[in-house]
């Protein structure tokens, strides 16, 4: 995904926000959502024979360089590992929790101990300490896997969506099983109050799109500076 394709995935995404808003557009918002998804998760997520944004970042990606904290760049200091860990686990809450108000990817498939952290939150207001923690210990495989099997579970929430929902509030309901579950911490209760004032269409132009894309580059920037 070079500079260009960068460019016009994220003037897509600005024309997903109208369709979204016009439930007579509904199917045509779900293909374009499912498009502009495909290029943040590996190729086999969205069956896309091109290389993704995503898979620009794990390609010859080695332990040393995935792990290294602090990374001490303009944009950030965290390591690849959080931010693919926090940027997965954010799409899984909202979308698994805040969406379809069904059970986390992080638990139907055991990745909470496949990917060997005792992390379950959304990795805001993280300590430093925990941060190197996180980034040392998280099993590098397990994390992508993750972070596939949520991005295959998004699409499933979203093309299961009627015609009328993206403009639904987010019920109070399950901004309390955030915190029920240990996805929110309470010391990032303002993201959780944040969203508690969003409809879904927000959900899908931040956690499960625009978010990833910011991360995802940030990553990259820390490949071509650490290589």
């Amino acid at each position: 995904m070079d500079l260009e394709e960068q460019r016009v995935w994220s003037e897509n995404l600005k024309a997903l926000n109208e369709m979204m808003l016009n439930p007579q557009e509904h199917a045509q918002a779900v293909q374009s959502f499912l498009s502009l998804h495909a290029w943040l998760h590996s190729s086999s997520v969205g069956n896309l024979s091109e290389l993704t944004l995503h898979d620009a970042v794990i390609k010859k990606l080695d332990e040393q360089t995935f792990r290294k904290y602090p990374v001490n760049l303009s944009d950030t200091k965290n390591s690849i590992a959080w931010h693919l860990w926090h940027s997965a686990r954010l799409e899984d809450m909202a979308m698994s929790i805040l969406v379809a108000d069904d059970q986390q990817a992080l638990y139907s498939g055991n990745w909470f101990e496949k990917m060997n952290t005792r992390f379950t939150h959304s990795g805001n207001e993280m300590s430093e300490e925990e941060i190197a923690e996180l980034s040392s210990s998280i099993n590098f495989e397990s994390l992508l896997a993750y972070k596939t099997v949520v991005g295959k579970q998004t699409r499933q929430i979203i093309s299961m969506l009627k015609p009328g929902q993206f403009v639904d509030k987010v019920e109070q309901s399950r901004i309390k099983r955030l915190f029920d579950e240990n996805a929110v911490t309470q010391k990032a209760s303002s993201l959780a109050d944040y969203w508690s004032k969003r409809n879904i269409a927000w959900l899908v132009l931040m956690p499960a799109t625009e978010h990833i894309f910011i991360h995802l580059k940030k990553c990259i920037h820390i490949k071509e500076e650490l290589n």
